[in-house]
């Protein structure tokens, strides 16, 4: 090393006795609802005054997430005079990360521009969000004499573990992701930083043209403009797509998933047959339990009677708007970062994903009769805000939730 290198910080113990009590003391302040814990106690439902609300059996923050928010107000508790950079957003929701913002935690692009990085000096503190970060990224970082709090989820990095095994045995992944999101940019760059190839599909539409091609073979030019930004440097589909891995972004649909999988696995039986599938084909499975678990939750609870259903989360969110996908087909749906979004009785503004961008719906909330409302969240979405959105829907009744819970 030269001597004119920063020294390679020490690793640092965040999670410390003393430490952590604190925080979960100021987390549990900022994010906890008794609301939500009673009405978990007795099944999941509450009603009065007409109206009915339904709670998926799972929903709100997983672990991944708790962690990933707890290493960040640990970060300030132990490095009280350091300036402490966050990479984009620490989760996928607006109000965790003005909280965030708020605690004098800095921050800058996920994939940072070079003015950027000029404000970060040695031996400041930079955390890594639970999405992870790009390899180059926090290589510059950390050869800046940076110290790094990793709070990149466990179950990415078990994605990354397969995507470096497929670039170490050259075969190309086949990410099921959205090319856009901070996540399958963190992992398509563990390919890249091992000289492998990747290529992410975002839909079975995507899926099914590239199955075409492998198969039949095309117009690479066409191909390679549809797929503009959505693979490596070099990558070349008459070679890199002889041998693929598929491996996934962890919020995605896990049906989804499973069908780009068995679609890809019968495009290449068909090129090269059967007995040599091993040769040309990876599968893992790769999606978050967490992840799973809501949709499987919210799935049995849209089996139920339902008027409408209210999903809760960043906007932003690739797990919370596939919750949201999954309600939009059954009944109405509204998606909405927060209660101010319920205006009145009379107009809601949510989340329309296919427009991408917040519309506005009139006559939402019938003022009579008796109503019953799903509600979830996704693993972004602490429960103060899924409480905050309860007692705005029975507010808007005229109803007060605290004079029931009396009873």
């Amino acid at each position: 090393m030269s001597a004119l290198a920063p020294a390679r910080p020490k690793k640092v113990n965040l999670r410390r006795p003393d430490v952590m009590e604190k925080v979960q003391q100021q987390v549990e302040g900022h994010y906890r609802s008794s609301l939500v814990e009673i009405i978990r106690g007795q099944g999941n439902v509450f009603s009065a005054g007409g109206i009915t609300i339904k709670l998926a059996k799972e929903f709100g923050f997983c672990y991944g997430v708790e962690r990933a928010i707890d290493l960040a107000y640990a970060a300030r508790k132990v490095f009280l005079e350091d300036t402490i950079w966050l990479l984009g957003e620490i989760i996928h929701n607006p109000e965790v990360n003005d909280q965030i913002q708020e605690m004098g935690i800095r921050t800058i692009s996920q994939r940072p521009t070079q003015d950027e990085l000029e404000k970060v000096k040695s031996q400041d503190v930079v955390i890594i969000p639970a999405f992870g970060t790009e390899v180059d990224t926090r290589a510059i970082l950390e050869a800046k004499g940076c110290r790094m709090v990793d709070t990149t989820c466990g179950d990415v990095m078990s994605v990354w573990k397969r995507v470096r095994q497929n670039a170490k045995e050259e075969v190309t992944s086949i990410i099921h992701g959205k090319a856009w999101h901070e996540e399958t940019m963190a992992t398509s760059s563990q390919a890249t930083a091992r000289q492998g190839h990747y290529l992410v599909v975002y839909n079975l539409e995507e899926t099914d043209y590239v199955c075409n091609y492998l198969i039949h073979g095309g117009n690479k030019e066409e191909f390679l403009e549809k797929f503009k930004g959505a693979y490596s440097l070099g990558f070349d589909p008459d070679v890199h797509l002889q041998a693929i891995g598929v491996a996934n972004q962890t919020t995605m649909m896990r049906g989804e998933t499973e069908e780009v999988q068995r679609r890809f696995k019968k495009a290449i039986a068909e090129r090269y047959g059967e007995p040599k599938l091993h040769e040309h084909f990876r599968f893992f499975d790769t999606i978050c339990g967490a992840t799973q678990e809501r949709q499987d939750a919210l799935s049995k609870l849209l089996s139920e009677h339902l008027d409408m259903l209210i999903v809760v989360g960043g906007y932003n969110s690739s797990n919370t708007s596939h919750l949201a996908e999954m309600g939009e087909e059954k009944l109405p749906t509204y998606f909405i970062k927060n209660s101010r979004k319920m205006v009145s009785e009379r107009v809601i503004t949510h989340y329309k994903q296919h427009e991408k961008k917040e519309v506005e719906t009139e006559s939402w909330l019938a003022m009579e009769g008796d109503l019953t409302v799903g509600i979830t969240a996704g693993a972004s979405c602490p429960n103060n805000l899924i409480e905050d959105a309860i007692r705005r829907l029975f507010e808007l009744r005229g109803i007060c939730v605290d004079d029931h819970l009396s009873n």
